[in-house]
């Protein structure tokens, strides 16, 4: 069986910090738990508090 997860991440970090980058280093990290298939930053939004 093949299911789609869909998941909402908030994220703290630094102005420097890139919000796409660390997306995509979460993505790459997801895909090295056994059996997912694929794993991809579809969108970000960024706010200040």
């Amino acid at each position: 069986m093949r299911s789609d997860l869909f998941f909402k991440v908030e994220i703290e970090h630094e102005p420097e910090e890139n919000p796409k980058a660390l997306g995509h280093e979460i993505a790459r990290q997801i895909l090295k738990v056994y059996g997912v298939r694929s794993a991809e930053l579809s969108s970000f939004t960024t706010s200040e508090e």
